[in-house]
């Protein structure tokens, strides 16, 4: 069992961290890519009407089943008016109530709506539809078109769209012709069509909506048929039968009502749409539609909640253990031999404000300096705390003088000198030179080379945006890393250095 525990350990961090990350991406939709935009629509409704009272009420039926977008915001302008909002089972609905209103009125509901690639929430099935009520001759033709069509259909669904070619013929049968009349609205044919569906015991039901257009005024709603094949809400084109809701279609209101609005002490209401293509900032609108699905659990331990400054810092320190991932397996699997586990970590930060280049230089050339002086305090016997004070000491008067002359020469570069860690050089120093005394020069100069270059390398990962945007917006993350740290700790096997260095031995033995 104690052989099992290491490796069960790196299993379940493997798998709580790439659980929750995929749960980000495929259900929060959280964006993979530092910069990234998606395309958003804002409509707004406008609710004009002419009050006839005292005092007015007025009803609108929200946007609340929205198969293919998602809300990401709404707000609504009516000054003057209370508001209130409810929802119920048959969908959202705002009421605006006004005590004394003066002449014609104008009222304001504006929703932005991104695209959601997820699949609509299923209602369950409704149960089997009840049977509408019609007079003898009525209820006659209705069971006789509906045997018929019976007779030539295999399932529900094909039974729904020849329903629906033959209320739409240009030579109506006589039964179908019993119900409507030549000049019949489209609302009135799928109203007819959702209560023949009834008659068959299929429940049914008309939706309300229209297609997404940029820069388009003045939208009217068109009727739409939905029918139930006890697994799913199907969408059915109520003229041709053609399945599926045109492109970019938004649902406002299910119902058989020919209005969203509702008008109590008014007349003479209407509501039009204006609708216009935008786009946002993935992560904001991410953020933004998981709250309106009330899945903000993530959210409200999400790491956008801290403060700008809180923020800026944990983004540089969530990209820590992976420059320790990259200076493990360096030193582990390829043989890289540096000063210190961390040291090479830290100096990349410093990197980070300085740049490489500028970085590399400044680093090199105050450990030399220091090297130097390192060596003439050798000389004096201090004690070891009193020489690593004496360290860092001249560490800072070489920085400082350094700092002085870039200044006089102009090189801004050398101002940010005071952004290196003042410690790590010093013990930098400190431990080239006892390497430089026990093992020899080309030991010590090895050694700080490889911290140069791990330092490079780590400094890369630290400054990639992409990086840094998969590690801020999905910490867990660092679990990954955890877990294949816990999986690097007990390799034993040759590294890549010795590989080459003893690669001569096969050779010998021949």
């Amino acid at each position: 069992m104690k052989r099992l525990h290491l490796p069960l350990l790196v299993f379940v961090l493997l798998a709580v961290a790439c659980s929750l990350f995929f749960y980000k991406v495929s259900v929060l939709q959280f964006p993979l890519m530092p910069v990234s935009q998606v395309e958003a629509w804002t409509v707004e409704a406008n609710v004009d009407f002419v009050p006839s009272g005292s005092s007015v009420k007025a009803e609108l039926q929200l946007p609340d089943y929205t198969p293919g977008f998602t809300i990401v915001d709404e707000s609504f302008i009516s000054r003057g008016y209370g508001l209130s909002t409810q929802t119920t089972k048959d969908g959202r609905t705002a009421t605006w109530t006004q005590r004394r209103p003066g002449g014609p009125q104008t009222l304001y509901y504006r929703v932005q709506l991104v695209r959601d690639n997820q699949p609509a929430a299923q209602q369950g099935f409704p149960g089997v539809a009840a049977r509408p009520e019609l007079p003898p001759a009525l209820a006659t033709a209705a069971d006789a078109l509906l045997d018929d069509i019976r007779s030539r259909s295999a399932d529900i669904d094909s039974f729904s769209t020849l329903l629906v070619q033959e209320v739409n013929r240009s030579q109506p049968s006589e039964n179908v012709a019993a119900f409507l009349a030549r000049t019949a609205s489209s609302l009135e044919r799928t109203q007819l069509i959702v209560d023949l569906l009834a008659g068959a015991r299929i429940p049914a039901r008309v939706v309300h909506g229209f297609s997404l257009t940029d820069r388009s005024q003045h939208q009217t709603a068109i009727p739409w048929l939905q029918f139930h094949n006890t697994r799913e809400w199907v969408a059915l084109n109520p003229t041709t039968g053609e399945r599926g809701f045109p492109e970019d279609f938004l649902v406002w209101w299910v119902g058989d009502s020919s209005s969203p609005l509702t008008l109590d002490r008014a007349r003479q209401g209407k509501v039009t749409w204006s609708t216009s293509s935008n786009y946002l900032d993935a992560m904001t609108a991410a953020s933004q539609a998981a709250a309106q699905k009330q899945e903000d659990s993530f959210l409200s331990f999400s790491l956008r909640e801290l403060p700008i400054d809180v923020q800026n810092t944990y983004r540089i320190l969530l990209l820590l253990p992976l420059g320790t991932l990259l200076i493990v397996f360096l030193r582990n699997v390829i043989g890289l031999r540096t000063f210190g586990t961390f040291m090479p970590v830290l100096i990349a930060l410093s990197f980070r404000e300085t740049q490489l280049v500028h970085g590399v230089v400044m680093f090199c050339t105050i450990v030399a300096l220091g090297l130097v002086l390192r060596f003439y305090l050798e000389h004096l016997k201090l004690l070891l705390v009193p020489r690593l004070a004496a360290v860092v000491t001249i560490v800072v008067v070489l920085m400082t003088l350094l700092a002085v002359f870039s200044h006089q020469l102009d090189i801004q570069a050398g101002l940010s000198l005071g952004l290196f860690p003042i410690v790590v050089l010093a013990m930098t120093i400190e431990r080239m030179s006892l390497v430089w005394e026990e093992h020899g020069p080309a030991d010590a100069i090895q050694q700080g080379a490889g911290s140069l270059v791990v330092a490079a390398v780590c400094y890369l990962l630290l400054v990639n945006r992409y990086v840094e945007h998969l590690f801020f917006v999905f910490p867990e993350l660092v679990l990954l890393v955890l877990a294949l740290l816990l999986a690097l700790g007990r390799y034993t096997g040759y590294r890549l250095s010795e590989l080459f260095r003893f690669s001569s031995l096969p050779r010998l033995k021949e």
